[in-house]
């Protein structure tokens, strides 16, 4: 005679799963909040139930524990430290460089799509990109970055397309266009080539982007699968997003093979060292392959960072019309010390370099809406990072830039309102402290084109609203963001464009709150 029917096992099954799942064990004290520690399991019931909502989740369980950094364990030994205590980040980015590498774990999630280029790479291959990188991202360059490029791109593409936008009324997706606009000037920084995508109607490059897009996006997903050997094995029988994934790749790469193709052929005597580009070709011990490397890391930072960051400022101006009048006003008294200058012309490095409060809107939306929101270390050897937290070899640590924008120990009770005027000390622009603000990376990583993108954004927004008024078709909800290699707006910035005319500077104040839940 059986004791239980199959009906009763099952029941209790459920029963014993439910108060597993609901009554969690913990090593800490109940009063203190973390990621919930299950048996044998880890964290990975909590982090399944959120991983669609990865940024806000993480941010609130830093935010309630009190050094703000927590444990994420997964199954087996993989351990993963998340720090949003800006002591611990300079620990690792700078005191002890040495002992927190990229990894090897992190860089074969990568490496199909990034192989070994600069933002993929450790040690030696790191080291040569980087003093290679350099070269091209001094004060010269980066004046003749903005009278030429950046100055040819606006007033021949970007500033035309948007008039035609405002003249026939149409719904433009701001994000798209900007994404275009930074892929035509990275191309031509670092290697000297034109792909015209803004030029056109739209289908120039589209392929390649759309490629780019879906492996940035398909790539960043692995890090939120739920055990790495899924992914391998979806790879390895080349299915599902792996075969997606694949896809892209194989697009992206037709991309890059083709410039290196007709920038090696072009070489000639006086090509030498014109661009980034050619500074690799000009190395004779570099491959095809790890050209190609070079090609796409600067694409995706080219790319990606200014037009992400840009797309959320303007969606923000766009129900901030205090932040957008003062904008207008410095511009218009910088226009005003240039002898001659007229709206509509183009400004000049020195003029782009005054606007401090453009400068500051600027890094406030990096604060909230960093264009890496979480960035990965491996521990080479055991350490103790400075608020006492225990890290063991192969575990890893996550800082996390768009958690510390919404800390309150870091940025004060008013963390979540969008506020420039924190940026100032006495009247005068304050550069920050880079642990506490690291969304341009920190330490020896530090982005060597940081100067560089603040220049094209501040070219890029001063000009665009000298002339237009950009309204976000909802500007008064938050978009939702998707969490790809860089921090992207879901759907694109839809918006309505309409020449500015002078004077009609809104007034007034409305304060704009961030809440976890908007996100």
């Amino acid at each position: 005679m059986e004791l239980f029917s199959v009906e009763s096992l099952l029941f209790l099954s459920l029963v014993f799963l439910y108060i597993y799942l609901h009554f969690p064990t913990t090593t800490t004290k109940p009063t203190i909040r973390g990621f919930r520690n299950y048996p044998l399991l880890g964290t990975l019931p909590q982090f399944l139930k959120n991983r669609h909502r990865f940024l806000d989740w993480s941010t609130q369980v830093l935010r309630d524990y009190p050094t703000n950094t927590a444990v994420l364990a997964r199954p087996g030994k993989l351990g993963i430290i998340m720090t949003a205590n800006p002591v611990n980040v300079e620990h690792v980015l700078k005191t002890k460089f040495e002992n927190y590498p990229k990894g090897d774990r992190f860089i074969s999630f990568l490496e199909d799509f990034m192989g070994r280029g600069i933002f993929n790479s450790d040690g030696d291959i790191w080291k040569v990109q980087r003093k290679t990188a350099s070269y091209e991202f001094n004060t010269k360059s980066l004046r003749n970055f903005v009278t030429e490029n950046v100055t040819f791109e606006i007033q021949t593409r970007l500033l035309p397309l948007l008039s035609k936008a405002s003249s026939t009324n149409m719904v433009l997706d701001l994000q798209y266009t900007l994404e275009r606009f930074s892929f035509d000037n990275v191309c031509m920084l670092a290697f000297n080539v034109d792909p015209g995508s803004l030029a056109g109607d739209g289908t120039t490059g589209a392929e390649f982007m759309a490629a780019f897009d879906n492996a940035a996006t398909l790539s960043s997903g692995r890090f939120m699968c739920a055990f790495p050997w899924l992914w391998k094995l979806k790879r390895l029988f080349n299915v599902g997003t792996e075969r997606k994934l694949r896809e892209s790749i194989a697009t992206v790469h037709k991309f890059a093979d083709e410039i290196i193709r007709s920038k090696t052929e072009a070489k000639g005597p006086t090509t030498h060292n014109q661009d980034l580009l050619s500074r690799f070709i000009g190395a004779e011990d570099n491959s095809p392959e790890f050209l190609r490397d070079i090609v796409i890391s600067f694409i995706l930072a080219g790319r990606d960072t200014t037009s992400s960051v840009l797309s959320w400022f303007f969606w923000i101006l766009s129900s901030r019309p205090d932040v957008k009048k003062r904008i207008l006003d410095e511009i218009e008294t910088v226009r005003s010390r240039k002898v001659g200058g007229a709206a509509g012309e183009a400004f000049g490095y020195e003029e782009v370099k005054e606007m401090q409060y453009l400068h500051a809107a600027i890094s406030e939306t990096l604060r909230l809406y960093p264009s890496v929101p979480v960035d990965t270390r491996a521990c080479l050897r055991n350490d103790v990072l400075p608020d006492g937290t225990m890290i063991s070899t192969d575990f890893f640590i996550m800082y996390h830039p768009y958690a510390m924008g919404r800390m309150e120990s870091v940025w004060g009770k008013d963390c979540t309102e969008f506020k420039p005027e924190r940026w100032f000390e006495n009247g005068v622009y304050r550069t920050e402290n880079p642990f506490r603000f690291p969304v341009f990376n920190a330490g020896p990583r530090t982005c060597l084109g940081k100067e560089m993108a603040y220049t094209q954004m501040k070219s890029i927004a001063a000009s665009v609203m000298e002339r237009f008024e950009i309204d976000a078709l909802d500007k008064d909800t938050c978009p939702q963001h998707l969490l790809s290699l860089t921090l992207k707006i879901k759907g694109g910035l839809p918006v309505r464009v309409s020449l500015r005319k002078k004077g009609n500077c809104a007034s007034g104040r409305n304060e704009k709150t961030f809440n976890d839940s908007e996100a």
